[in-house]
C-alpha cells in the first residue's frame, strides 16, 4: 500500500489511494474495522463522496473518499486539528502501510 502524508489544508491527510472506485475505499474500511477493530461512529455516503467518522486512540479521524480525489484519512476537525490529531494521523498510517 503506498501512502503518502500531505498538509495541503492545514491538517494532515493519509492519501492511501488516489484516482481509484469505491472497491478501495470498503478494503481499507475492511482493514480498519477488521485489524484494528475501529468502529465507525458517523457515516456520510453521496453517489461521488463518503465521510465515515471513527475515533483511533482518542482521536476523532475521518476515512475519505471521492472519485477524483480517491481514498484519505484525515482529522475530523480537519480546520480546527490539533498537532496530537495529526499525529494520529501519522500514526494510523504507519499501521495500515506495516498490515496491508
Amino acid at each position: 500500500m503506498d501512502l503518502t502524508l500531505r498538509n495541503d489544508f492545514g491538517c494532515t491527510e493519509a492519501v492511501i489511494a488516489e484516482h481509484c472506485g469505491f472497491d478501495k475505499f470498503y478494503k481499507v474500511a475492511d482493514l480498519l474495522a477488521e485489524r484494528i477493530k475501529i468502529k465507525f461512529t458517523n457515516k456520510i455516503d453521496d453517489s461521488d463522496t463518503s465521510y465515515w467518522d471513527f475515533i483511533y486512540r482518542g482521536h476523532k479521524l475521518t476515512l475519505h473518499y471521492n472519485i477524483y480525489d480517491g481514498v484519505s484519512i484525515f482529522p475530523r476537525n480537519w480546520k480546527d486539528a490539533v498537532k496530537k490529531d495529526n499525529e494520529a494521523v501519522v500514526d494510523l498510517a504507519q499501521t495500515l502501510k506495516a498490515i496491508a
